[in-house]
């Protein structure tokens, strides 16, 4: 295959440990090892994706196998043992994807082909990729050969997962941890790339490739092949056309929009998000990048353009740094409490576009406070005035609350709580003062089943008003609480409170009418009727006890 027909990220593919970026710690202890003879029975290497796991998998089986030894390593002209382990067609240096193969008849098969000695090389390697993916069974297959094998194998794992890999076969591996790549370090990697494919892209579109990749190098590859294959050949991939590609929005809209915010100017603060949502940006993308922004304008001070990883460019970093001068860090963190709860919010309601704009327009009124502009200097240095300020038209003053409490106006609680006092005192409202009237309530309206756990498996404590205390037994449904509060609210009108109580209370009624129709029955015994009645008829026995309400009935 022709070298310059493979994707970036195989083209430019790390083939020695000078050639990898970001590394640089992993790849000297590896060297270190090797030189020194200590080479350990398993590597294992860890991390995100795309940040060289399996190459340097790859560079160790060489370094390893290199026919001119470590201090040599092949560089330029790779000899015989370098070029197949590159090319992965070498017989002593096995490569297995575990996500395809992850039985433990894959892994004994393993074990089979160990037990020979390597063909042409001083090791034979395996390098098992994704290695999380094998079964609870083929670990514990391989414990025992990666504890103490033959001097001439070593195994390489390669995972993104490492947490679901048994401890047991991570204790006998040396671990690397492989970080992500720095903003700085991999824009330059990039650019130089760019360079080498007589691509054409601005500094600004290779920043943004970088914040997009998030420290994964064949991210960002791949990221720059689509870039400069999606234009023609004489134009250049810029900050706007690579946003366009990539599908990411230019934050100096949402910056500006931030701004009209702090200003309240509510059309157009919609009109600038419409276009933004007409981009193809989805709502829960703008919220996230939003919340980014929120953090930005409170750590301004603290952070460089670096530490941003990219995210903001030149200007935008400037601007926000002269507007954070102007809010409060109070609303700052307002809004980012406000907009993690519209992020939970987004997953219940259908039409999530109109969500992002009635959050945005219910921000501008979060921050009906002035800014530090507006605000005389002996107003805003003094805390208990800085809060009035924050609580202009009716703010709640404790800020520390519930997101959602801090914004209610109290001219507003008190009209729903006049609402809902009103709401309460409805006609047709049945008044329950009594368990009995209880009882009789659920048989009037049918709720058989709750008429039922009241009688069977509830003992009363105290009945008043708009309160019961309750004791129960195993057997009590476990809605029966929400249950009886609904039916309760919706009967009367009015809010109960259900309690339990450690004292018994009374027997049920269940029991109550047991125990009444046990006294009946000794007492029906003792009349002079039954005694009557067994004297006639030795074999009688009584079977029932119907009283003459019962029977009027």
């Amino acid at each position: 295959m022709n070298k310059n027909s493979k994707v970036l990220a195989l083209k430019y593919r790390p083939q020695t440990f000078d050639d990898l970026i970001g590394q640089d710690i992993v790849a000297e202890t590896i060297i270190n090892s090797i030189k020194a003879n200590k080479i350990p029975n398993a590597y294992l290497f860890t991390g995100i994706r795309g940040i060289g796991k399996t190459t340097i998998a790859r560079i160790v089986a060489k370094s390893l196998n290199c026919l001119k030894g470590i201090e040599n390593l092949c560089k330029d002209k790779q000899c015989e043992n370098c070029e197949a382990i590159s090319n992965s067609n070498h017989i002593d240096v096995l490569e297995m994807d575990a996500a395809s193969k992850t039985g433990v008849d894959d892994v004994r098969d393993l074990i089979e082909f160990s037990r020979y000695g390597p063909t042409s090389s001083k090791f034979k390697i395996f390098i098992i990729d994704e290695v999380h993916m094998l079964s609870k069974q083929a670990f514990n297959a391989l414990l025992k050969t990666l504890e103490e094998p033959p001097e001439y194998l070593k195994f390489i794992f390669a995972t993104t997962e490492i947490k679901k890999i048994p401890i047991t076969v991570v204790s006998r591996c040396q671990r690397f941890d492989l970080s992500r790549i720095k903003s700085s370090e991999l824009f330059e990697f990039i650019k130089k790339i760019k360079e080498l494919e007589k691509g054409k892209a601005s500094d600004d579109a290779i920043q943004l490739i970088v914040k997009i990749s998030e420290g994964s190098v064949r991210d960002a590859l791949s990221l720059l092949d689509r870039g400069l294959l999606a234009l023609n050949e004489n134009k250049e991939l810029d900050l706007n056309e690579a946003q366009k590609i990539f599908g990411y929005f230019d934050k100096a809209q949402l910056i500006e929009i931030f701004e009209l915010i702090l200003q309240g100017d509510e059309k157009k603060v919609v009109e600038r998000y419409r276009k933004i949502y007409d981009q193809g940006v989805e709502p829960k993308v703008f919220i996230n990048d939003f919340l980014e922004l929120v953090y930005y304008f409170k750590n301004i001070n603290s952070l460089t353009l670096e530490s941003t990883n990219f995210s903001l460019n030149n200007d935008e970093y400037l601007r926000i740094k002269k507007i954070s001068n102007d809010i409060e860090d109070k609303i700052l963190i307002l809004f980012w409490q406000f907009t993690i709860r519209t992020l939970e919010e987004l997953d219940i309601v259908s039409n999530q576009n109109l969500s992002i704009e009635m959050f945005l327009i219910r921000l501008m009124h979060l921050n009906s406070a002035k800014s530090k502009k507006d605000i005389p200097k002996n107003e805003y240095l003094n805390n208990e005035d800085l809060t009035k300020s924050i609580e202009n038209k009716d703010l709640i003053s404790n800020i520390q609350n519930d997101t959602i409490n801090q914004i209610k106006n109290i001219t507003q609680e008190k009209k729903i709580k006049s609402e809902t006092q009103s709401e309460i005192k409805l006609e047709g409202k049945t008044s329950i003062r009594t368990f009995e009237k209880l009882l009789d309530t659920c048989s009037q309206n049918k709720e058989m089943k709750l008429k039922y756990e009241l009688e069977k498996n509830v003992n009363l404590v105290s009945f008043e008003k708009n309160r019961i205390e309750i004791s129960f037994n195993d057997n009590l449904d476990k809605n029966f609480v929400k249950e009886i509060s609904l039916k309760l609210f919706e009967w009367t009108g009015e809010r109960w409170i259900i309690t339990f109580s450690k004292s018994k209370g009374e027997i049920s009624v269940k029991e109550r009418e047991l125990n009444k129709k046990k006294e009946l029955f000794e007492k029906a015994k003792q009349s002079e009727i039954y005694k009557n009645v067994l004297e006639k008829f030795s074999d009688a026995n009584l079977v029932d006890i119907i009283s003459k309400n019962d029977k009027k009935d």
